[in-house]
């Protein structure tokens, strides 16, 4: 359609004001460029108009409908550098100005088309499509565009098939065989197709043919929206399609001024007569014979009326087309020439290069009642309409708008939508689900969109940015419920509150309450003789540890810190340290005293109580030594712990592998050292100590300790069981002692205080040889009377200094086997035993009274007078009683 300047300028029209066209006026105009144009005018030059003959400049041309025709029309008037607007022309190509720079169009690209099929596809949260196209340029540059969107936005493609052009030139076969392969993809349900009404109408009529009505949902381009050449005849197979629309509105006035058109108002149309042949059924007369009315029997009058005549929606952007000149030329004709009426000398001729700057500026309001501009691509605006095909009633099928797309937003509205009668869930479009969640993707070798779904493990979550990989949270966290995140443990640490807290400081509680009665017990009775012949001094330290062994448990169930870790570490070895120097100290003073006596009468060296003090001492300073070292090597540290992925344990670092076997080492040491030194002085006359009980003692401990031992080892995994134990193992090793060497001396103390006396029963006096095993004529006769003491040292001042004398060397020098009666009776069992039975001998006589023992001779050997400064431990024989 050729525009001539002169013709538009001149007319009436274009001297109104940009509101003042009427739209009988602009159709006049329309249809002269409808019909009065022609290319050849650019060579030929002639037109006629109005009866005149004027040589004419083609100043614009609307058109052409189609991509293709366009195409070729837009290389050939650029060449003349006449501007060109189509109403129809979709395709992206056109929007190349480098190319087609005198080109616009009212109509907008199907670049924004494809955008609005794209945001259709997300919103039906399909990824897995298939896709038409004809094999044109409309389809192919449709196609590309949508293929690069989709991608973009990780839309995979699973079939592509083109669809020719022409619909004469493919058979039926060629149609099944595109049904088919879509067919192929049975997860890709959802189809779009960039294609043109004949051919899209071929492929419903192909998924009729295979009985796959309800296998696909079109997506459709506007190529064959709303046409009834595709649905006619197709309605079950084209059910359910969402189509995309350049949007439009009603032209005004346009229906009633082609209603009101006669074959004799309408000359200026060559083609009006054969559409009045094919409405009417009829045949004009004098109108050439044609493929369309050789049938026709009927005349036609020229009386007919049109009344139910439905038009194109498009017929907007023709009218859009057609007013963007007449604004462009109004504009061009005020500026180049003010308020002259017709042309003027600056507007003849009229340069195309002058008149584009004006044309894609143009802004109006259209006959539709829509604002029209050019967008900087000479592009109309991007407004669609979303149009669906439904059954709205059983056997009848309409096309309704659902939504729109405008300025690059999709309104949709889902409720309206249906799939097949009364079925309103669309169908799903894709190659795999979603994966759940804690599910990693791997994908299928060549498909982006297809994957299997894989479950990270029981201690991974799926990384947040790569869907294909899990990752394992770090120690101390463990995947949420969704496994979407890693969320830290709560911190375990052994607490008071617990129950088996509770037991092992129950368990301290008693031992700390019962050691300070003892305490208080010796204090009490601090110069009776059973506590002077207990070596008071070291019992004093020795029940000093015990205390500390106690209060030991409730250092070890504090909440973990620095310093409570410090206490721990130092205190740990140190009580033990305590309490077994102190029993080692009394086990060393006896074994010398009488080991002393075998060899000489010479007293021993270091038995005084200051100098057990300081030997004992001087053991506590050696695990001193370690612990300061240990501490310094590995300063106490509180910190978490994870022995299994479940546990977030808050413990001292030296709990958590085997690092208090420096604390207990040296302890050790001493339990055996004192083990063995009560093995050695096992057959020591009971009256003279008290190795019996320290042995029973130190035997105990030793059982505790190997299961001790032994379940720290195996509860490295398990550090609240492990430190629990500790407190149980320190305690019941406190207990041993305090039970072993402590109940004996209470028992007198409390409950037979009248034995806790200095003196003697006597029932007989007897004599006793001592026979020296050193050869024969050795046996020497020592005459005493027999005597039985709450403790050794106050049965050693009983005694004369010659008998106190004569009896350490007997004991020193011969084995309990060597003591008999002088009067040729059988040899005793033991020394040991003969007192004990002398003992119970007078237990069971009537009490006398004690005679006044002799004065003590004036001089006494060594180990008498050591003996006398520090008496051994009371008796067993005592502790019976």
């Amino acid at each position: 359609m050729a525009m001539s300047l002169e013709n538009l300028v001149a007319s009436p029209v274009a001297a109104k004001g940009p509101k003042e066209f009427s739209s009988l006026e602009l159709m006049n105009v329309v249809w002269i460029l409808f019909s009065s144009g022609s290319i050849s005018n650019i060579d030929e030059g002639e037109s006629s108009c109005r009866n005149t003959s004027n040589h004419e400049i083609i100043s614009g041309v609307v058109g052409a409908p189609s991509s293709v025709t366009s195409i070729q029309v837009a290389h050939l008037l650029r060449l003349f550098k006449i501007p060109q607007v189509s109403f129809f022309s979709t395709s992206p190509e056109l929007s190349n100005k480098q190319r087609f720079e005198y080109f616009s169009r009212t109509i907008p690209s199907d670049q924004n088309q494809v955008r609005a099929m794209v945001e259709i596809i997300k919103m039906l949260n399909w990824t897995y499509i298939s896709i038409l196209y004809e094999e044109s340029n409309y389809g192919i540059k449709g196609f590309e565009e949508l293929e690069t969107l989709l991608s973009a936005n990780d839309i995979c493609i699973a079939v592509k098939e083109k669809l020719a052009k022409d619909s004469g030139t493919a058979d039926k076969a060629t149609y099944d065989h595109i049904v088919d392969s879509l067919l192929t993809k049975p997860t890709a349900r959802g189809v779009v197709i960039f294609a043109s009404d004949q051919e899209v109408a071929s492929v419903m009529r192909a998924v009729q043919r295979r009985n796959a009505t309800e296998r696909f949902t079109w997506i459709g381009s506007d190529g064959w929206s709303a046409r009834a050449l595709v649905s006619t005849g197709n309605e079950k197979a084209v059910e359910g399609t969402l189509s995309v629309q350049p949007r439009a509105n009603q032209v005004a006035g346009f229906k009633e001024y082609f209603n009101s058109l006669t074959i004799e108002n309408n000359k200026r149309n060559p083609w009006f007569v054969e559409f009045w042949e094919h409405v009417f059924d009829c045949r004009w007369p004098g109108s050439p014979a044609t493929p369309h009315n050789m049938h026709h029997t009927k005349r036609c009058t020229g009386t007919e009326k049109m009344t139910n005549t439905e038009f194109e929606g498009q017929l907007q952007f023709v009218s859009d087309a057609v007013f963007a000149f007449a604004y462009a030329f109004r504009d061009l004709h005020r500026d180049l020439c003010g308020k002259t009426r017709g042309l003027c000398a600056k507007m003849m001729p009229v340069e195309g290069q002058m008149l584009l700057p004006y044309l894609r500026n143009v802004s109006f309001t259209g006959l539709s009642g829509d604002q029209f501009q050019f967008d900087s691509n000479g592009d109309g605006p991007a407004r669609y309409a979303i149009l669906h095909y439904k059954q709205i009633a059983p056997g009848h099928w309409e096309w309704i708008e659902v939504g729109k797309y405008e300025n690059q937003v999709l309104h949709l509205n889902m409720s309206a939508i249906q799939y097949k009668y009364h079925k309103r869930d669309i169908p799903e479009s894709v190659c795999s689900r979603p994966c759940q969640k804690g599910e990693k993707k791997t994908y299928v070798e060549g498909e982006i969109c297809c994957w299997h779904c894989i479950n990270c493990t029981q201690f991974e979550i799926l990384n947040p940015n790569d869907d294909t990989q899990c990752y394992e949270c770090k120690q101390g966290e463990l995947p949420n419920s969704d496994k979407t995140k890693c969320e830290p443990l709560p911190e375990d640490y052994l607490q008071p509150t617990q129950a088996i807290a509770i037991g092992a400081m129950a368990f301290a509680t008693a031992g700390i309450c019962i050691t300070g009665f003892i305490i208080a017990m010796y204090v009490k009775n601090h110069d009776t003789p059973v506590v002077r012949a207990s070596s008071r001094e070291l019992s004093y330290v020795l029940l000093s540890g015990i205390f500390m062994c106690y209060g030991l448990t409730f250092i070890l169930v504090l909440r973990p810190t620095h310093i409570v870790c410090g206490v721990q570490q130092f205190m740990t070895g140190f009580c033990f340290t305590v309490v077994y120097s102190a029993l080692f100290t009394k086990t060393n003073r006896i074994a010398r005293i009488f080991e002393a006596g075998k060899k000489s009468a010479k007293r021993p060296s270091f038995i005084s109580p200051k100098s057990q003090l300081l030997i004992c001492a001087g053991l506590v300073f050696v695990q001193v030594i370690v612990n300061v070292i240990w501490m310094l090597v590995q300063p106490p540290v509180a910190r978490n712990h994870y022995p299994t992925p479940y546990d977030n344990l808050f413990v001292c670092e030296a709990f958590i592998e085997f690092d208090y076997m420096i604390a207990f080492a040296y302890p050790i040491l001493l339990i055996v050292s004192c083990t063995v030194y009560a093995v050695l002085t096992r057959k020591i006359p009971e009256d003279y100590n008290e190795s019996k009980y320290i042995g029973f003692a130190m035997y105990t401990t030793c059982i505790i300790w190997l299961a001790f031992v032994t379940i720290y080892f195996v509860t490295a995994a398990h550090i609240q069981l492990r430190i629990v134990t500790t407190c149980i193992s320190v305690s019941l090793s406190a207990t041993v002692a305090m039970v072993c060497l402590f109940t004996p001396k209470m028992y007198v103390i409390i409950l037979h205080p009248e034995k806790n006396v200095r003196q003697s029963m006597m029932k007989n006096n007897k004599q006793y040889s001592a026979i020296n095993k050193g050869g024969p004529g050795a046996a020497k006769i020592v005459t005493r009377p027999p005597v039985q003491t709450v403790s050794t040292a106050t049965q050693y001042e009983d005694m004369t200094a010659t008998e106190v004398e004569e009896t350490t060397q007997t004991v020193g020098k011969s084995s309990p086997n060597s003591l008999c009666i002088p009067d040729g009776n059988p040899p005793m069992q033991t020394a040991a035993s003969t007192i004990s039975e002398q003992f119970h001998q007078q237990l069971a006589a009537p009490p006398a009274p004690a005679p006044q023992p002799p004065p003590p001779p004036a001089a006494a050997s060594a180990a008498t007078a050591a003996l006398e400064q520090q008496p051994p431990p009371p008796p067993a024989s005592e502790a019976a009683i």
